[in-house]
């Protein structure tokens, strides 16, 4: 199997052409392939695939073999992939997601994406579409008990379900021990991806993510643009204003356009290298 590494900030994936490429059992090959050790090491698997409804169809799994919905950090590097490797000729295009379809803008810089502009659709607030069990139809900053400790929380999807949780202090977090209590914690019938984040000023936050399925990660762009939309709604910073969200791996801007309520995100994409890999005794 030909591959590509390819990171956004940090957020690492193999890429797989598969306009040229088949996988056959793709949970399977993400388990090894992500293996940092004995496979290539990533977070996960994302095969680039034909489709029929955009110029392209992106499909992911998670270091853990799980299929995920979406990826922001990944799609950026599908983007970058698209165009670098010829299979769309534009700086506009569309990709397919099991989010639904995103649209992208690319930059270009000596003949390669150097830059990515992504329109992440709109914010899912409602508590049962995130999922998150709630009595309320929405959950801004709500409380929610952890190994024995009380913490306030918002719930935002941006494809797949996010828990935002507010501290003073995100990189003296034992993220090891908390972020697996809240992935499985029973209000999230899906599971979770959980943002620590610390609060900057008006228009910048840290955050570090454990995001179901994989862990900690660098990066990850669907957490940088709830965050973005739940520090909005909890009023911490401005309204209608680009936001810096600065993660392990590197910085992410995030702007919620509440006119047409879209997330906007803009980050880089990278390509680490090319390879390829016996997948023979998976029956690849």
């Amino acid at each position: 199997m030909k591959f590509t590494k390819m990171h956004g900030i940090g957020n690492d994936y193999v890429y797989v052409n598969c306009f040229k490429e088949t996988v056959k059992d793709p949970s399977a090959v993400a388990k090894f392939v992500s293996d940092r050790h004995f496979g290539i090491g990533s977070d996960g698997l994302i095969l680039i695939k034909p489709s029929d409804i955009a110029d392209c169809e992106m499909d992911m799994y998670n270091l853990d073999g799980s299929q995920g919905a979406m990826c922001g950090n990944g799609i950026r590097c599908v983007a970058k992939y698209a165009y670098d490797y010829g299979i769309v000729n534009k700086t506009s295009i569309s990709v397919a997601t099991k989010s639904g379809v995103k649209y992208l803008d690319l930059s270009i810089r000596d003949g390669k994406v150097s830059m990515v502009k992504v329109n992440m659709g709109a914010p899912i607030l409602q508590a049962s579409l995130i999922p998150v069990v709630s009595e309320d139809e929405q959950v801004i900053d709500a409380p929610i008990e952890v190994n024995g400790q009380t913490y306030r929380f918002t719930a935002v999807s941006m494809g797949n379900p996010h828990a935002i949780v507010y501290m003073d202090d995100v990189d003296g977090l034992d993220i090891e021990k908390i972020g697996p209590s809240f992935e499985s914690h029973v209000n999230f019938p899906d599971r979770v991806n959980t943002e620590f984040v610390r609060v900057i000023d008006r228009h910048t936050v840290q955050m570090r993510v454990w995001e179901r399925g994989s862990g900690e990660t660098l990066a990850c762009g669907t957490g940088a643009c709830a965050v973005a939309v739940s520090s909005i709604l909890n009023g911490l910073v401005d309204r209608n204003q680009p936001v810096t969200v600065k993660l392990l791996g590197g910085d992410l801007n995030i702007f919620w356009d509440e006119s047409d309520d879209q997330v906007y995100m803009t980050g880089p994409a990278t390509t680490v290298f090319d390879g390829e890999i016996d997948l023979g005794f998976l029956g690849e």
